[in-house]
């Protein structure tokens, strides 16, 4: 199963930086469980929350079908932070 695709950059994910929040795109059948799991493993960080919701992408012109994906927001307990990019 695919883990996170990317961290999301946008407006509000850069405020939400300032809350020591993280905002990733993942494929759409990760649950929060699995979601904690990998990020507490490979950033060695305590979570505190995780809030999910779907999103649709743009549609494809061929078979006319909308794909979903979900995006996560992390927050983490105090004195933890993950290194915004990651290679």
């Amino acid at each position: 199963m695919d883990k996170p695709k990317n961290q999301l950059i946008t407006e509000k994910s850069i405020r939400l930086l300032q809350r020591n929040q993280y905002t990733f795109h993942v494929d759409s059948k990760l649950t929060k469980t699995e979601m904690k799991n990998w990020i507490e493993q490979i950033f060695d960080v305590k979570i505190e929350g995780i809030n999910s919701s779907r999103v649709r992408t743009k549609k494809k012109k061929r078979l006319n079908s909308n794909s979903r994906s979900k995006k996560m927001i992390i927050r983490l307990r105090s004195n933890y932070s993950i290194p915004l990019f990651v290679n």
